[in-house]
């Protein structure tokens, strides 16, 4: 089994020291859903929710998380990220909407959890802009399907 490098020869939890590690083009991209009612998805392509724009609220919060990631995950590096996109679809066959969020930047660790939380981010603003319609919707399906970048090289789920 691999060392898990956030705990020290102690067991401490600790940052990951990466001065020595090599500055690369690092990419990743997540994504999550969130399953709701066909009526509450309605709400939201019809442009009809109470709060206004679900869509493009989620897409703002959703980068605004990922800006923020080192302050909410703790062992996180605050990275110079280069690039956000929030993309969200309505999808019928689900019923709800999916999110896929990329995270771009040139640095020495990857962006894996900035792409996590800007998806995450935009999933729970989907919930609090529609909570008023739908209380039983759930966020699901949420994990990493591209990584590039480092020395462990290219991941796709």
């Amino acid at each position: 089994m691999a060392r898990l490098t956030h705990f020290d020869a102690e067991g401490h939890a600790h940052m990951v020291d990466v001065s020595e590690k090599a500055v690369t083009d690092r990419r990743a991209i997540a994504e999550s859903a969130v399953r709701m009612r066909p009526e509450t998805l309605a709400l939201v392509t019809e442009g009809r929710a109470r709060k206004g724009d679900v869509l493009g609220v989620a897409r703002l919060a959703g980068i605004m998380g990922a800006k923020r990631c080192a302050d909410l995950i703790p062992l996180c590096h605050p990275l110079p990220i280069t690039k956000v996109s929030v993309d969200l679809t309505p999808d019928e066959s689900l019923p709800g909407v999916r999110i896929r969020a990329e995270v771009r930047t040139t640095g020495q660790t990857g962006v894996e959890m900035e792409a996590l939380t800007a998806a995450s981010v935009a999933a729970l603003t989907v919930y609090d802009m529609l909570k008023a319609a739908e209380k039983s919707m759930e966020i699901v399906a949420t994990r990493v399907v591209l990584k590039e970048g480092g020395k462990s090289g290219r991941y796709e789920a």
